[in-house]
């Protein structure tokens, strides 16, 4: 299963790499959201819950297009990015990234949003009556209580964004390479003729990554319970 071809090798490492890195991104972004979703009560809030999961209903072309009229070099977002920072997306392995991001992103929400909700909230109050600031009370009550939900949504982002193919595709193209992951790859391999073992062996390693990514996520969240909850 794992004699690949150096071309083979490089759409894994780069699905990797784009997914940790999507991943990566995400998780504050996914704590802020998720802990004013679960907060927070103020106007927009319904409107923002939609458009943080709107990538979930929208077809994944229809977003990824919405990326590349936004981030490609001549959009609004990239040609500011590009003058002024040099950060280029389109057709490049971080707009890949990006692209897995946001459709990850929902999926690492949902999960992040109950663990706060679930929370006591006594025990945070407990530690302010003891002299910690906001800021305190969260980083070392809040999110060591969320954890769970956390480790949980992290893990559904990575699963998603490695898997992610019609959004990328749409945004940066399928460039062997650049852009090329283990979905796009493994769409390439079955249209070309005698690609299909090639394809099959791809699709094996898909499986077990995905595996172990679930397995990451059933440990990690028992190891995280057992330590802050006890159980």
């Amino acid at each position: 299963m794992f004699d690949l071809s150096p071309a083979e090798w490089t759409a894994v490492e780069l699905s990797l790499r784009v997914s940790i890195v999507a991943t990566a991104f995400a998780v504050p972004f996914g704590i802020a959201i998720g802990w004013l979703l679960a907060r927070k009560n103020f106007w927009g809030k319904t409107v923002l819950d939609g458009l943080v999961h709107l990538p979930l209903v929208l077809p994944p072309v229809v977003t990824g297009y919405l990326l590349l009229i936004s981030f490609g070099r001549r959009g609004p977002i990239g040609e500011f990015l590009y003058d002024y920072f040099g950060i280029v997306f389109s057709f490049r392995w971080t707009g890949a990234a990006l692209s897995c991001g946001v459709m990850g992103f929902p999926l690492m929400i949902r999960p992040i949003r109950l663990a706060l909700e679930a929370i006591d909230r006594r025990l945070e109050d407990a530690a302010a009556t003891l002299g910690a600031n906001n800021v305190l009370v969260f980083f070392t009550v809040t999110l060591p209580l969320a954890l769970p939900g956390v480790i949980a949504g992290v893990v559904l982002c990575f699963a998603r964004a490695l898997g992610e193919f019609g959004a990328t595709i749409t945004f940066v193209s399928n460039i062997p390479g650049e852009t090329q992951t283990i979905s796009a790859a493994i769409y390439t391999l079955t249209q070309v003729p005698g690609g299909d073992a090639a394809a099959g062996r791809l699709v094996l390693l898909s499986i077990v990554l995905a595996f172990a990514a679930l397995f990451a996520s059933e440990w990690l969240g028992r190891r995280a319970t057992i330590r802050f909850h006890g159980e």
